[in-house]
């Protein structure tokens, strides 16, 4: 396993969200200086947001081909076109923080603040449903089913809508779980569990696997799934990187700075960790 390390933004910048595009350009979001960045392999650039406090968390790629992102504490959510113009959407008062592209054409996030999941096409409607229970609605990502899946933080369980907004949750074995990060593959919703320090595993029919890791006080954060069936995730508490195999085997490595957030595998395999202390991780 080969580290690689690439400072991004200025000092303080606090790189968080990553998703790497059809190209291999790699996005990543500035939560503290509200800027969207891009490395293509050749250089980093970053657009400044009109709202510098807006607090950009989670990037997309969205089905026409252009990045989105969730503004959490500007209550938006913002496209950036192929050809670098900058637009957003508001979402008032819902704190929007997960966003993932739909099996329907549209965008789909979470609203925290107000306890709802919510979809916007690529025209900017928006349309919101109510989750049971409220939950703290975290990440979200498109399941094996043609459903959303999504962590409920708060409620120590994983949620589901389906594309018409029919929404169910499935409640986890694990008090104090808090789930954030989520993540499919070809047969399953992969999640962590910041709370307890496992990695679970929910099939469609919804039945829970947890797997705990070697260090429980990790605090995992974000998952991504890669090709081979596995999924790589971040240790935000111990400034690692974790794969976890199908049949649920662990492997970590450490990383080069502190606090992983987001986590992303390219169409090349190669796995890129945002460090909120300042850089972009490669590992390949």
């Amino acid at each position: 396993m080969v580290v690689e390390e690439f400072p991004v933004g200025e000092p303080g910048a606090g790189p968080y969200g990553v998703v790497v595009g059809g190209d291999g350009a790699v996005w990543v979001t500035e939560v503290h200086h509200g800027r969207i960045g891009r490395w293509s392999g050749t250089g980093y650039s970053a657009v400044a947001l009109p709202d510098p406090a807006g607090r950009p968390s989670v990037p997309a790629i969205g089905p026409d081909g252009a990045l989105w992102f969730t503004e959490t504490a500007g209550h938006r959510i913002g496209r950036v076109g192929p050809d670098g113009g900058l637009s957003s959407f508001p979402v008032p008062g819902a704190g929007p923080f997960g966003l993932t592209a739909g099996p329907d054409g549209a965008l789909w996030f979470t609203a925290m603040n107000t306890g709802r999941v919510g979809r916007i096409s690529t025209s900017g409607d928006v349309v919101q449903f109510d989750v049971p229970g409220g939950g703290f609605p975290a990440m979200i990502t498109a399941g094996p089913d043609g459903a959303l899946w999504f962590a409920l933080n708060q409620a120590d369980a994983i949620g589901r809508v389906t594309t018409s907004g029919d929404v169910t949750t499935h409640p986890l074995p694990t008090a104090g779980a808090n789930p954030v990060g989520i993540t499919a593959t070809p047969d399953a919703v992969w999640f962590v569990e910041i709370g307890a320090g496992q990695v679970g595993r929910i099939t469609p029919d919804g039945r829970v696997a947890e797997f705990p890791l070697p260090d429980r006080e990790a605090k995992p954060h974000a998952i991504a799934a890669a090709p081979d069936g596995s999924c790589w995730f971040t240790e935000w508490a111990t400034g690692r990187v974790g794969r976890i195999a199908p049949d649920g085997t662990v492997e970590t490595h450490d990383l080069p700075g502190a606090e992983p957030h987001g986590v992303a595998v390219g169409p090349d395999g190669a796995v890129w960790v945002a460090l909120e202390s300042g850089a972009l991780a490669r590992l390949t």
